[in-house]
């Protein structure tokens, strides 16, 4: 009997949804805190047609879903990111473009790649933007979630984006960066508090790497040049072009915030990759940085080849980089699987006593089963559980409007039911995170697993540049 195998991507709760719908008044279970007032908004991939050839989960369109939540009443919508790709094929009525997986289209009259706008949010100078590494950010409307249209910053973005920009929380400041398969390999940008690109300045690395995430500190910038390497000599043999090269060390390179490639200074540890940072803070001559660390990753070849999956799963771990000595200390903070790292950004850069983590499963499926609070002063950590069979991803820490202390505020996540086949937003007291949910948002329709979130609060909504 012949079987065709269902890509693990395009099935369960992976699934994309096409449907865009609307719905007011949800019913919420518990009660919405009257001071939880705003908008979160979560991206993800949800291809709009059945995909040419082997699909990966970073190939799909981006489609954006939003709870807004006001006078404790919630209402929902989600929307495909109308990218430039998303039109043709949408006029198409088919997948013009293949994914990560297969060969690149040098030929395809539209280009070689489609920027999906799939992967993370941001909010910055009153407007918020959609992002993917692979092109220029995307304006978005909210609350309606439509999309604007790209955004270049008046024609000065000349550059690849970043999937997780950082903003200074007291500066107000925006530091991105771009990373090529051409040179430059890596620019590294600043935009001001209202929104103007300042700079671009080249940050020289020996070869092409895939760098996703970066940090911030007060005074500085890290990028980590990490052995996840694409070389086109590979490519002409018949090898993958990119791949994770274990006898090559990690690079850490720490730049002072306005600074250039003439006073960037690098660090060596042992080779490692990283998605996603915590946070990275100074403290006396050190420069402190927080992330989820593997030994190594496949995360973009066939699953087929993966020999050894145990090297894929990520820990939490802590670098302290002596600007002094030149010395480096790395060292692992939990043995528990946990990604999708995140900190109350009021507190970005400085030196935060908690951070949130999903906690993963150990299948061969990126599945969240509950949100870990770290408690980084005392080395403990504690977790609240979604529950049997239930599965969530990123918790988004949206702060109390009023509050003073770090922790007072609220951990927001999209949880999907696999048993009943429902998806709901999970309102947690981030001060007691083991208890029972404060609030649970029914959503009318499936919420597919994605990656990034963002909480736009009551006060950025209406200061947006929209209204």
């Amino acid at each position: 009997m012949l079987t065709t195998q269902v890509n693990p991507y395009l099935d369960g709760n992976f699934a994309p949804v096409r449907e865009e719908i609307t719905a007011e008044a949800l019913q919420v279970i518990g009660e919405l805190p009257p001071d939880l007032s705003g908008m979160f908004v979560r991206n993800g991939p949800n291809p709009q047609w059945s995909p040419i050839g082997q699909y990966h989960w970073f190939d799909g369109d981006g489609m954006l879903h939003g709870v807004r939540i006001q006078n404790g009443q919630a209402s929902y919508r989600n929307r495909y990111v109308r990218t430039r790709g998303w039109q043709i094929e949408q006029v198409a009525g088919k997948a013009i473009w293949s994914g990560l997986l297969e060969p690149p289209q040098m030929d395809n009259p539209y280009g070689p790649g489609k920027n999906t706008a799939n992967t993370a949010l941001i909010w910055h100078a009153g407007q918020m933007l959609a992002l993917c590494e692979g092109g220029a950010p995307h304006t978005i409307d909210v609350p309606t979630l439509d999309t604007i249209g790209e955004y270049t910053y008046n024609g000065k973005l000349l550059s690849p984006f970043t999937a997780h920009p950082k903003v200074d929380p007291v500066t107000g400041e925006m530091m991105f960066f771009g990373y090529s398969f051409a040179p430059p390999y890596l620019q590294y940008s600043i935009v001001s508090p209202t929104g103007e690109l300042l700079r671009t300045v080249p940050i020289d690395i020996p070869m092409a790497v895939m760098m996703h995430d970066f940090a911030i500190t007060e005074n500085y910038t890290i990028f980590m040049d990490l052995p996840l390497t694409f070389s086109q000599p590979r490519m002409q043999r018949g090898e993958p072009g990119l791949m994770f090269e274990r006898n090559k060390p990690s690079r850490f390179g720490i730049v002072p915030r306005h600074g250039d490639n003439s006073n960037i200074r690098w660090f060596e540890s042992p080779a490692c990759y990283v998605f996603h940072t915590l946070n990275a803070y100074e403290v006396g001559d050190e420069v402190v940085l927080i992330a989820c660390r593997m030994n190594s990753t496949t995360v973009l070849m066939p699953e087929d080849t993966v020999s050894n999956p145990e090297e894929n799963i990520p820990k939490l771990y802590r670098w302290r980089f002596n600007l002094n000595t030149g010395t480096v200390r790395e060292e692992m903070l939990d043995d528990i699987p946990s990604e999708f790292p995140r900190v109350n950004e009021n507190f970005l850069g400085r030196q935060t006593r908690y951070g949130y983590a999903g906690r993963m499963t150990r299948g061969s499926m990126p599945l969240f089963d509950g949100a870990i609070e770290y408690d980084l002063n005392t080395g403990k950590s504690q977790t609240h559980e979604f529950g049997q069979g239930c599965y969530g991803g990123e918790a988004v820490f949206a702060p109390h409007p009023s509050g003073k202390d770090e922790d007072d505020g609220w951990l927001i996540i999209f949880v999907h039911n696999s048993t009943e086949e429902t998806s709901e937003l999970v309102v947690i007291n981030a001060q007691d995170i083991t208890s029972e949910p404060v609030a649970r948002v029914l959503i009318p329709q499936r919420v597919p697993y994605g990656f990034h979130g963002a909480w736009i609060s009551e006060a950025q909504l209406n200061a947006s540049r929209g209204n």
